[in-house]
């Protein structure tokens, strides 16, 4: 009877997360200008009226103690208060009789500092990008992101950079005191086609759009468009309020896929990525890059993010090939909902695929011909252990290894913990569950549950290299540390717990 029984052999202990002593906090010292415009035309004028009445000694004087407080603070203090200057020139009398000095000044009234990472530094992700010459081999570097909060709750991202080297030992490049906005492409170009099916998806394509999309060319500038808007009111052939709903809808299409570049001889933690655009003005939130491969070999890295402009939330995009330009792009279908959506690393069977999460429950998984389009989802699961009882979802890009997609999730257990788990995917057909691990490989230690948010734990990616998965996580929504698990007996742990996947369609 005992040689008939059914080996049974006991399943390894789940693998627990490692922590590396790294923490990243925030500093709230590094500070951006920003224009600071008081409400009401009146009250800019009355500004500009103050200064104007000032004489040009006591102009000097003032802008002198400006430049000695806080020039040290800003690479390009000058130019900032010139910016801002010429935000406000329009209401300023005789402005080309101006002295430099007392534009300067009156831009510096219309100026104001803010602390991008003053309430917190959390939720990085990671990528892998190209070694330089000199790196030891067996060496990798990397640039992480991070969600970075300032006053009034403003989210906007941040960026630091590295190695990992032979031994997987983590070294930070230094971080600089400074930090600066993009310049804004002031003259960003569309593809025509693209764009009239963006209207068509938000339901704003009409005879006022099509008219306008046609007298445009297949390529067109934003100044081509606002030239075309131009005529477009000029001539009576729709109604007024049919032109004004069209137009601001073409704007605001255009407006919400812009360009940023940054300047190449700064380092990488000096560049802040801030809101821009009417779908943003709130926070750019939980930034998931990834290291994404064509078919061709091409490598561009993009980003899905959460736009919200103080009441609704916009799934978006951010493309880029150096972390020198952006593009910010919309993503549109039906799909295009809720919060947390992270793109796999390569096409699969020729599509794109995203991992998603509508509902605020339960994680999806989506499917398309084209980046910019989501029309599909279907859920990949729903909560199943008691760590992720009140919600699921990825902490990141699937991470391609022979054995299948490895992907960290987060789960919503009591008292609102936040903790990560994960799972391995099917290669070519991802939407079958290989093996998932029951019990969280990580969850909020004594000192991680304190923070601007208690008990969370919480990544937006992660890398491996050298047979060691490496996961940039935040704790309580404030700080950052780096916490690491090898890949082999992550793979045992996962191999061992797996049963015969069955496709979730025929769950």
């Amino acid at each position: 009877m005992d040689a008939m029984k059914k080996e049974i052999r006991p399943c390894p202990p789940t693998p627990l997360a490692r922590r590396k002593s790294i923490v990243m906090k925030a500093k709230i010292g590094r500070v951006i200008t920003r224009t600071y415009l008081p409400s009401g035309e009146e009250r800019i004028r009355n500004v500009i009226k103050r200064v104007l009445s000032l004489d040009e000694n006591e102009t000097d004087r003032l802008l002198e103690n400006l430049l000695q407080d806080f020039s040290h603070r800003h690479r390009y203090f000058r130019e900032s208060l010139q910016r801002n200057f010429e935000q406000v020139a329009g209401l300023v009398p005789d402005v080309d009789q101006l002295s430099k000095q007392r534009r300067l000044l009156i831009g510096a009234y219309f100026t104001a500092e803010y602390s991008v990472e003053a309430a917190a530094l959390f939720n990085p992700s990671i990528v892998k990008v190209a070694n330089q010459e000199g790196d030891p081999e067996g060496s990798c570097r990397f640039v992480m992101s991070f969600r970075a909060t300032g006053e009034g709750h403003i989210s906007s991202i941040e960026f630091r950079s590295g190695i990992i080297d032979g031994n997987n030992d983590i070294f930070f490049d230094a971080l600089s005191d400074y930090v600066e906005m993009p310049e804004i492409h002031p003259n960003p170009n569309y593809d025509r086609l693209l764009f009239r099916l963006k209207l068509q998806e938000m339901g704003a394509s009409n005879a006022v759009t099509h008219q306008l999309l046609n007298n445009l060319p297949d390529n067109f500038s934003f100044n081509d468009l606002q030239g075309k808007i131009a005529e477009l009111q000029n001539k009576g052939q729709f109604l007024p309020q049919e032109k004004t709903d069209a137009i601001d809808m073409a704007m605001w299409l255009a407006q919400s896929n812009y360009e940023i570049l940054f300047r190449k001889d700064h380092p990488i933690s000096e560049r802040v990525i801030f809101p821009v655009s009417e779908s943003e003005r709130k926070g750019i939130e939980d930034a998931r890059f990834v290291r994404f491969v064509d078919d061709d070999g091409t490598v561009t890295y993009y980003a899905t993010y959460t736009a919200y402009n103080g009441e609704t939330i916009l799934p978006q995009l951010l493309q880029t090939c150096d972390f020198l330009s952006f593009k910010v792009i919309t993503l549109n279908g039906i799909q295009v909902q809720g919060k947390g959506m992270a793109l796999f690393p390569r096409k699969i069977r020729g599509q794109y695929v995203m991992l998603s999460r509508q509902d605020g429950e339960n994680n999806r998984i989506m499917f398309s011909d084209n980046l910019h389009f989501w029309q599909q989802a279907q859920i990949l699961q729903e909560p199943e252990f008691p760590y992720e009882f009140m919600q699921m979802g990825n902490s990141g890009s699937p991470i391609e290894t022979p054995q299948g997609w490895l992907v960290v999730t987060h789960g919503v257990g009591p008292l609102r913990t936040y903790s990560l788990g994960i799972e391995l995917l099917d290669l070519e057909d991802p939407t079958r569950i290989i093996s998932r691990i029951e019990e969280p490989i990580m969850v909020p230690n004594a000192h991680e549950r304190e923070g601007y948010v208690p008990n969370v734990i919480y990544s937006c990616g992660a890398i491996i290299h050298q047979d060691e998965l490496i996961i940039p996580y935040a704790s309580g929504d404030q700080r950052c540390g780096i916490a690491t698990l090898q890949v082999p007996e992550l793979m045992d742990r996962l191999t061992q717990n797996s049963s015969d996947p069955v496709p979730i369609t025929a769950r």
